[in-house]
């Protein structure tokens, strides 16, 4: 969730939660929410479909939206049987190439009107956390110019059409670090930006692996160490760690070991 939305759905569940929006009472307008909260149309819809999930408000068809009288969702929690998913009417293409492809998605959450809303469509990604029996993981001291700034990275990249994501994870380590892993667990696969980006992350962890020469991506190997795992939540702590894949495999690796569990489990 961005600032703005964040901004707009903390405001008007204050309204709610202090009783200056009653239960039973009507809403704003989206005009007015629009000039009131200094928002765009797409953040308040987004924001009111929200809310309505949940079952906090609610929409009356012509009337628009009021609080629920039994405030479902103000400190409880509604079950799945009761939510709609959202209609997709179709989508079109704004931009594509190789790396990126932008589209425009024809969306109807429950209760609101329908729109478009921008989705970015990247690769399939395969991440791996290497650990060696003296608990350090393989990474790499890596520059990003988008952020424009050094960080510490798990090896990864795109699962190439066909490819399976194991053998595209231990294939990463290898070309970025000279490594092979001895033995890979799929741990979680995750979307790091659910709300606009569509780039599913599959997180491996490695068990051991065997240095066979120097890499072969050249540009993406950087400065290749183990790092011990103890070291993790200082690094974190620094902001030198970069990127959601390489934040969600330590922190798992770390939740692992905490509770006792291997990857597997």
């Amino acid at each position: 969730m961005d600032g703005k939305t964040e901004r707009v759905e903390r405001t008007i569940r204050e309204w709610i939660k202090t009783g200056e929006l009653a239960a039973g009472a009507k809403l704003p307008s989206e005009r007015t929410l629009v000039t009131d909260l200094d928002a765009s149309r797409t953040t308040v819809r987004l924001v009111l479909a929200r809310l309505a999930a949940e079952g906090l408000i609610e929409a009356q068809h012509g009337r628009g939206y009021f609080v629920t009288r039994s405030k479902v969702g103000h400190g409880s929690v509604s079950t799945q049987g009761e939510l709609e998913p959202w209609r997709i009417h179709g989508e079109r293409t704004i931009y594509d190439n190789p790396w990126v492809k932008l589209t425009l998605v024809d969306v109807e959450p429950p209760g609101v009107e329908r729109y478009e809303s921008h989705v970015v469509r990247l690769h399939h990604v395969a991440i791996t956390a290497v650990v060696d029996d003296q608990d350090r993981v393989l990474m790499l001291w890596r520059y990003r110019f988008v952020p424009n700034k050094w960080g510490w990275e798990l090896p990864g990249g795109i699962v190439d059409a066909g490819e399976d994501a194991a053998t595209a994870a231990a294939r990463e380590v290898e070309e970025e670090t000279g490594w092979r892993p001895t033995k890979l667990q799929h741990a979680v696969t995750f979307q790091p930006m659910v709300g606009m980006v569509d780039s599913p992350h599959e997180i491996f962890v490695g068990q051991g692996a065997t240095l066979i020469g120097d890499p072969t991506d050249e540009e993406e190997a950087g400065r290749i160490e183990w790092i011990p795992l103890a070291d993790i939540p200082s690094l974190m702590a620094q902001d030198k760690l970069q990127g959601s894949g390489t934040l969600v495999a330590l922190l798992h690796v770390l939740a692992s070991r905490a509770g006792g569990l291997t990857p597997s489990e």
